[in-house]
């Protein structure tokens, strides 16, 4: 890994959290991703399954992770199954856990080969009732592809038809979604990794750049951190493909005059950052720019401080989009026949704004949480509001990463990026 050593006792308290809200006499069991193939022998380049990491530290292929705090030995309380390594895959592939490696990384005592978990999970599932499958149930999920885990559950199922199934995601999405201090240590880190990147555009971006070069700029700043890269696909959208919300062809030259909408984050140790700045190709704004710049940014000013404890997101996104429509209507772009004539389900102001304002952040940059339940502290979200005009080539979308605190206005991760207009030229123009 890229990213150095994290300390064992912030996967200990995750597991703690999880296994303290399981019914008695059930077991839980997490699997690692596949590596995915490309064609002929190419695959995909690793990404742990987030909820293993989580819970322990593993950041390796085909490792399953076991936890049965009723288990009646208590060394089964915790288990953690592993590819045995040895000098072939050593030569050929590189390091992997040894046993005693894993113990460092996971705070787990008992480790096992993988090769042995038939055996012992059948002991395991002897002394259990219940066991909690892991599902994937994030409300953009895309489960077309049959991962590791599906497998492993269509396996369980036929082999262990007698025993009860809950589900692991309603308790993975609630206690991931409230950070420990070590985890926004970490997604600080990644936040200062992407001011790096930012810093270094504003002196590359002018006109006849490509969006592409662009992206390797950043690309190049983010792995001398010790960041895998971007945390998602980037989005470097100059004049009107910044009104397409999901631009990841990054393939257009920047012209004089246009904005550049740079949606973009590195990880770090799988957590993401998730930025949006807006930058001139002039290095400077025409005045219509700068009043559409600054409407977005007031609009952002105004949704994060509703972040605190106690904030319905339903109610928070009703308010921002009240709060827009007033901007849209300074602008020109709505006027009250528009706002009397609306529909209830699609408000004037979707005409420009047309996606939602904040999203759960964290080890996925669309974070695992409960969306139906008031704002904790320590939960982490992003602030990005946007007004979108496809016909002045003209889309501008402001993004911070936000914690939220016991009182008072959250914790911006993201307060020493640039944001304001004048500021960005004035480094722009330096």
């Amino acid at each position: 890994m890229k990213y150095h050593a994290l300390p064992s006792q912030l996967f200990v308290k995750n597991r703690e959290k999880f296994a303290s809200a399981m019914i008695d006499g059930a077991l839980a069991v997490f699997n690692s991703n596949d590596i995915y193939p490309v064609s002929a022998d190419g695959t995909m380049p690793f990404q742990q399954h987030r909820d293993i990491f989580y819970l322990s530290g593993v950041d390796q292929e085909e490792s399953i992770l076991v936890l049965f705090p009723s288990a009646k030995d208590p060394k089964h309380r915790e288990v953690l199954f592993l590819r045995e390594t040895n000098e072939h895959i050593a030569v050929w592939e590189g390091e992997k856990l040894t046993k005693d490696r894993a113990f460092e990384v996971s705070g787990i005592k008992t480790v096992y080969w993988l090769s042995q978990f038939d055996t012992i999970f059948k002991t395991l599932m002897a002394e259990a009732e219940t066991i909690y499958f892991n599902t994937n149930e994030h409300l953009r999920a895309n489960t077309e592809v049959e991962t590791r885990e599906d497998r492993f559950i269509k396996k369980c199922r036929e082999q262990y038809p007698a025993h009860q199934v809950k589900k692991s995601a309603p308790i993975m999405h609630k206690i991931r979604s409230i950070k420990e201090a070590e985890e926004l240590e970490l997604m600080q880190l990644a936040c200062n990794i992407t001011e790096k990147g930012v810093r270094r555009l504003l002196n590359f971006v002018k006109p006849g750049v490509w969006e592409y070069e662009i992206e390797a700029e950043l690309a190049h700043e983010f792995l001398m951190n010790r960041s895998k890269g971007f945390a998602y696909t980037p989005i470097v959208a100059s004049g009107p493909n910044a009104c397409v919300l999901h631009y990841i062809e990054n393939n257009q030259q920047c012209k004089a005059g246009d904005v550049i909408l740079l949606d973009v984050g590195a990880e770090y140790a799988n957590y993401a950052s998730d930025l949006t700045r807006c930058i001139p190709v002039s290095g400077r704004f025409t005045q219509r720019q700068k009043d559409v710049y600054n409407a977005v940014l007031r609009v952002k000013n105004f949704a994060q401080n509703l972040l605190v404890p106690g904030t319905m997101m339903v109610d928070y996104h009703k308010e921002v989009g009240l709060f827009m429509e007033k901007e849209l209507l300074g602008l020109g772009l709505i006027d009250q026949t528009d706002i009397k004539t609306q529909k209830a389900d699609w408000p004037a102001y979707k005409k420009y704004f047309m996606h939602g304002t904040s999203h759960f952040i964290g080890l996925d940059t669309h974070d695992v949480g409960l969306w139906n339940e008031p704002i904790q502290a320590n939960m982490v979200f992003t602030c990005e509001p946007g007004i979108y005009i496809p016909e002045e080539g003209l889309g501008i979308r402001l993004e911070d990463d936000l914690v939220v605190r016991d009182s008072g206005a959250p914790f911006n991760l993201m307060a020493n990026i640039p944001i304001e207009a004048d500021e960005i030229e004035d480094l722009m123009n330096a």
